[in-house]
């Protein structure tokens, strides 16, 4: 494994383990989830270019539209879920209450 490998997957590692151990806030867990799809992003950017390939060269750009798509959709619940409950904290919510 090169380094380069090695360093994204260490990235991409460490924010998943980000999202499921410190998982205290709605904002920490958008942030882990958006340093995931950047390590994603960049690696198959790396990984196109070192193919030489253009059938797979608008794959990286696919997946920043839906890291885009994702961030905003996520940015939206933190609004709403911090007007109605009043904290990002993510032990206040239930599903049970509506």
């Amino acid at each position: 494994m090169s380094p380069v490998h090695f360093t994204f997957s260490s990235a991409f590692l460490l924010s998943l383990l980000g999202l499921t151990f410190h998982r205290s806030h709605l904002l920490s867990a958008l942030l882990c989830l958006e340093s995931m799809m950047l390590s994603l992003f960049i690696a198959l950017s790396v990984w196109t270019l070192e193919l030489n390939s253009t059938s797979s060269s608008t794959t990286p750009m696919l997946l920043l539209a839906f890291s885009a798509c994702e961030a905003s959709a996520g940015l939206a619940l933190l609004v709403a879920t911090a007007r109605t409950h009043g904290t990002d904290r993510l032990q206040s919510l239930s599903l049970l209450q509506c």
